[in-house]
Parts: C-alpha cells; sequence; structure tokens
C-alpha cells in the first residue's frame, strides 16, 4: 500500500513516520506525477494558505481533486481540513472544495490558545482519543452526506467523513496513538479495522 503524504509545507514528516511504524510505502508528495500510483493521500497540518499558494504553484490543486472525484481516499488534517472544505466561513481563499462542510479558520484563536482534548470517536475505539489542537480550525456546518465523527464537549464538530474523504481539526500525528491513521488505512481498504462497531456520532449542523 502507497499513502502519500502532501509535502510542500506543514508536518509532512510526522504522518509519514506514523504510516512508517504501520507497514505503509509512504512517499512525500511535491509533484503532479507523484500521485500516480497512490493508493491514498494525507495532507497534513499546516498554514493552510501556504499550502494553497504552493499547491497551486505545483499544479497540485486539479488533479488532487480530480483524484478525489475517481475515490482516491484523502485525509485533511488541521490545515488539511480547511483544504477539503467547501467553504471558509472566515476568510476568503481557494480549496478543493470536496467536502460539503463549511470551516472556520483558526477558530480557538492563535498559537497560545492551542490546547489539547480527550475525544469520544467511537470509529476508532472505545478508548477516549488524545487530540491536540494548534491553531485549529472548526466545522461549523455539514450538509447531508456528511458523518459527524466527533465533538468538543461543547457540541462544536472537530471530525468529519464523507464517503472516501476524512478530515479532523487536530494532530495525530503528534500523538504516538496509531488508531486514527489506521482508521483511515482501513478506508482504503487495508483489512477490517479493530476498532469500535457501534457506529460514529452523526448530526447536521454545529450545535451552539
Amino acid at each position: 500500500m502507497r499513502v502519500g503524504v502532501l509535502a510542500l509545507q506543514g508536518t509532512f514528516i510526522e504522518h509519514i513516520a506514523l504510516l512508517r511504524l504501520l507497514d505503509v510505502e509512504a512517499p512525500p508528495i511535491r509533484l503532479p506525477r507523484e500521485l500516480d500510483t497512490l493508493d491514498g493521500l494525507i495532507i497534513p497540518g499546516g498554514e493552510s494558505t501556504t499550502m494553497v499558494r504552493l499547491m497551486r504553484s505545483f499544479d497540485l490543486l486539479q488533479p488532487i481533486s480530480e483524484m478525489a472525484r475517481s475515490n482516491l481516499p484523502i485525509w485533511g488534517t488541521c490545515a488539511g481540513l480547511i483544504l477539503l472544505a467547501k467553504n471558509v466561513s472566515n476568510y476568503e481563499m481557494e480549496t478543493l472544495r470536496l467536502m460539503d462542510m463549511k470551516v472556520k479558520r483558526n477558530a480557538f484563536g492563535s498559537q497560545v490558545d492551542s490546547f489539547e482534548a480527550d475525544l469520544d470517536i467511537r470509529a476508532v475505539g472505545k478508548e477516549p482519543f488524545h487530540a491536540i489542537f494548534i491553531r485549529a480550525p472548526i466545522v461549523e456546518e455539514v450538509m447531508p452526506g456528511v458523518e459527524i465523527l466527533s465533538r468538543l464537549p461543547d457540541g462544536t464538530i472537530v471530525a468529519a467523513r464523507q464517503n472516501l474523504l476524512l478530515a479532523c481539526a487536530f494532530h495525530p500525528e503528534f500523538t504516538k496513538d496509531l488508531r486514527f491513521h489506521s482508521y483511515f488505512l482501513n478506508m482504503i481498504g487495508r483489512k477490517p479495522f479493530r476498532g469500535a462497531k457501534d457506529g460514529a456520532l452523526r448530526g447536521t449542523r454545529a450545535r451552539p
């Protein structure tokens, strides 16, 4: 299995390291031709406007969009979540416009407002998932067809899935917990994931 990690900017090194722990070939992706042999793609955390500018410069926006529409599984973390969304409510920027959701950049404030939280993510298992939020976005609204995987205690949506597209507002790559990466590999079709079988949280709009 080959799971590429977009390596223009951000936390691509950390994702590659965790994928290799799972015995997955994880090439860094910088050019359109490098997408051709992938089974899946991760768009890491970083600075979303910088990443968009570099994706445009390297002619990656259209090829990635086309591959997603051809059922290539894609997972976006933090900035990657923003790039997958069809709408960014508080900033005018180009995105891949793949997931039917509205997101908000830097929803919790600046770098000093970063925080950690134990999340209930039934899709990956019964034990809480320790999530690290760094200048994180949030999902403000999802359309029908988007599954909500996790919320903060106040109801804020921080992880979602739409078919073969996965997005989270936090950084699983900064933990030693491999369950979210394993969940993505299961989406690709590696083997049945040994997580919870009682379903994920669902909803259509962020609660107040």
